[in-house]
């Protein structure tokens, strides 16, 4: 088990200092930064003393060197349009952004694991058949027309929800929560139900065919012989044996979700970091691009690895075979 542990945190070292080289190779070649650090009109001696400020005049290669001695320092350079420390910028919209993830996948795991488990228990029922159906349009339709949708029904047309922002906040050792407060929640439940469509139908349908796979092994129907109920049955052997592979979803979906919940930011004006980076982008902020794909990569490694550790902990076989 510490060997295994030892090995991926060197696999990890290793891709972090891959993704470090690719990532800041391509910000490099996107654009060019001066532009927007100084004004059009500003003389050849501002613009000069601007890039040696920035070390923009330096070769890439230097620049990549400078940037991975500073981060290994965790320093991760200065933005240029807010003008403050990047590592300070995503930490201040990092809450807002795991909240919202966290609080989605959660929200699809709870409702959408119990949904295809029946559904893969009795799939000729009426009430299965539904279910499945349902789930198509979670996969069909897409994420921003969903939102647009459910701000036009319960924003404009009933009233009852907001259409934006994040709502009052409750500071826990200096991180701002949404989700302590009612005005919070208020504004977390259309964005988290926008967010969670697309995980809860994928969560159902993996969860359904697993079920329908499970049933006709030997293994429930030994559980049957000795008299085990079918609800025991559903709870210690089919949920077990199915598992696996909804932890493997479930951590892909919750990185996929702190990453790229751009389109759910943008919509609900959620201040995170989807919508940080698409203003970084579009501004050529290169410090706080950087930073994100790195955050970003490093979140990626953490939770594959959590994923891979729990591996062990749901199937004996895995541990005899670390143990081999």
């Amino acid at each position: 088990m510490v060997a295994f542990i030892i090995q991926r945190l060197w696999q990890a070292v290793l891709v972090m200092l891959v993704m470090s080289l690719l990532v800041f190779m391509g910000v490099f070649v996107i654009g060019n930064p001066v532009d927007v650090l100084i004004a059009p009109d500003a003389t050849q001696e501002i613009r000069d003393r601007v890039i040696a400020q920035y070390g923009l005049d330096l070769p890439v290669w230097e620049q990549y060197l400078r940037f991975m001695g500073n981060l290994l320092q965790g320093d991760f350079g200065r933005s240029f349009v807010y003008n403050m420390p990047v590592a300070e910028l995503i930490l201040s919209r990092l809450p807002a952004t795991a909240e919202l993830a966290l609080t989605a996948v959660f929200f699809a795991s709870l409702i959408g694991i119990p949904l295809g488990i029946y559904a893969g228990y009795k799939p000729d029922s009426k009430i299965a058949k539904a279910i499945m159906a349902i789930s198509i349009l979670g996969f069909s339709v897409p994420t921003f027309w969903i939102g647009l949708m459910l701000i036009m029904v319960f924003a404009v047309q009933f009233g009852i929800l907001p259409a934006g922002g994040r709502g009052s906040t409750v500071d826990i050792a200096g991180v701002p929560l949404s989700i302590l407060t009612p005005n919070g929640w208020h504004h977390l439940l259309l964005p988290v139900l926008n967010l969670s469509l697309f995980k809860m139908a994928m969560m159902t349908r993996l969860a359904a065919s697993g079920t329908r796979e499970v049933m006709l092994t030997d293994t429930i129907k030994f559980a049957r012989a000795a008299g085990i109920s079918e609800m025991t049955i559903l709870r210690r052997h089919v949920l077990r044996l199915i598992s696996i592979p909804l932890v493997t979803v479930f951590g892909l979906e919750l990185g996929s979700t702190l990453a790229f919940a751009v389109v759910t930011e943008t919509i609900y004006s959620w201040p995170g970091l989807g919508k940080l980076i698409i203003d970084s982008i579009s501004s050529l902020d290169r410090p706080v691009m950087v930073a994100y794909l790195m955050l970003v990569s490093f979140l990626f490694i953490v939770i594959n690895l959590v994923v891979d550790l729990s591996y062990v902990l749901l199937d004996p076989r895995m541990r005899q075979k670390g143990g081999k």
